[in-house]
């Protein structure tokens, strides 16, 4: 599948009320299927990569849907990181009191912005984040929007974690066993063409924007399903760090 062409259609979430019963529970199914996907390692193994010469103090997230993903990785990252400023950006709000006060007792300070995030990313840019992450978010964009966005994070922050669906016959599969989880009729399309809109090779690699600086940048399969992109800015890292790309 992997030699195919990335086929981006609309997906079934994105169209319903976010109050749509049907709604709530596919958002319900995302925290299996990110476990499933094993996601937070994913992100702790990315960071990893990184190495960042020093922990993040402003962070934002693409698509941040309720938050909780980023709230278990900030629990696994305590008290590392402390007195983190965090954004989280998506079209609408649907970050809750619970989250939100979980953030606060971890010490980090939460504003949730709901915004277009190709609207932010073509925006002047009026403020900067050590870090910007996006988990299986940037599979929703064809080509021409991907660019604009990751110029607008480029733009925007020192380094980018992006975790993505990966585009071949395994994760395929998979996409279509996702009912095993207990996912609803919305899930359970959306799996599907989130895969068919999915990334394989370099493709991000290709359309991030080398002329915002000094880039190191990796892209690469994350078993079981995922697929993985990271840059940070020769300036963000260690300096024993390895020079890459």
């Amino acid at each position: 599948m992997s030699a195919m062409r990335r086929r981006v259609r609309p997906e079934l979430l994105d169209e319903l009320d976010p109050d749509d019963p049907r709604a709530q529970r596919s958002r319900s199914d995302l925290k299996r299927v990110h476990r499933a996907m094993g996601s937070l390692a994913i992100l702790r193994n990315a960071l990893s990569q990184l190495r960042l010469a020093a922990p993040p103090l402003s962070i934002v997230e693409l698509g941040a849907g309720d938050g909780t993903l980023l709230l278990r990785l900030a629990g696994v990252m305590k008290p590392r990181w402390q007195g983190v400023a965090l954004t989280l950006l998506d079209r609408h709000r649907l970050v809750n009191h619970e989250t939100l006060e979980t953030y606060r007792g971890y010490g980090w300070n939460v504003n949730v912005v709901c915004e277009d995030a190709l609207l932010w990313a073509g925006a002047p840019v009026t403020k900067r984040y050590d870090l910007c992450f996006a988990s299986l978010f940037l599979h929703h964009f064809k080509e021409p929007e991907l660019r604009v966005l990751l110029a607008g994070v480029a733009a925007r922050t020192e380094a980018f974690i992006a975790s993505e669906p990966r585009r071949d016959r395994f994760a395929d599969l998979g996409s279509h066993l996702v009912g095993l989880l207990g996912a609803n009729a919305v899930t359970r399309e959306d799996a599907v063409k989130s895969v068919a809109a999915g990334f394989a090779g370099d493709e991000i690699s290709s359309a991030w924007p080398r002329h915002e600086g000094a880039w190191w940048v990796r892209e690469f399969r994350a078993l079981p399903f995922s697929h993985c992109f990271l840059a940070v800015r020769d300036r963000a890292r260690a300096a024993h760090a390895e020079h890459g790309c």
